[in-house]
């Protein structure tokens, strides 16, 4: 018996909120998906996980931080998740993690004369969701040395979180 997936329709997604500050839509929105037509839907077996998600460890970083917190990347669809060049079994096609934006510091005094990560602010978020929160994974990550995301991850199962810490510097060899 084939088993089909249950999406939710867009125009109910962009109105649904997983929790008090964070909304479904956030998690599929994908500037990549909508570019080359891929359908970035979070199947409906997926939106609990998106929920713990948030509960466990967004809601209390936006507590934290006192502003909103920015979702860069959330669900991917298997789709999605190649074009972007995502790593294969990505939880991110499991609604188990999602990338946070962090604030740009208002120095612009850089050789490419851009702003960039406020990093004491990276580091204050980052530290928080290590000290405070049940995740699987958590990763500091950059691909330039200047420019920042927080990669967090929270199992369907959050008994099995790993409490994973990592920093990954693509920019050196």
């Amino acid at each position: 018996m084939e088993t089909k997936m249950q999406h939710y329709p867009q125009s109910t997604a962009a109105q649904q909120m997983l929790t008090e500050h964070f909304s479904l839509e956030e998690f599929q929105r994908s500037s990549t998906a909508t570019l080359h037509g891929i359908d970035n839907t979070v199947p409906t077996e997926y939106i609990p996980t998106l929920v713990q998600l948030c509960r466990t460890v967004l809601e209390p970083l936006r507590q934290f931080a006192g502003r909103p917190i920015v979702i860069s990347s959330g669900y991917r669809s298997n789709a999605l998740n190649v074009k972007v060049g995502g790593v294969y079994a990505s939880q991110h096609t499991l609604g188990e993690a999602a990338d946070i934006s962090l604030p740009q510091t208002p120095y612009t005094s850089w050789k490419d004369g851009k702003a960039h990560t406020d990093l004491e602010t990276a580091y204050k978020w980052f530290d928080f969701i290590k000290e405070n929160t049940n995740f699987d994974q958590l990763i500091l990550e950059t691909r330039n040395g200047l420019d920042y995301w927080i990669h967090v991850s929270c199992r369907k199962n959050s008994m099995k979180n790993r409490h994973q810490v990592l920093h990954i510097n693509q920019s050196q060899p």
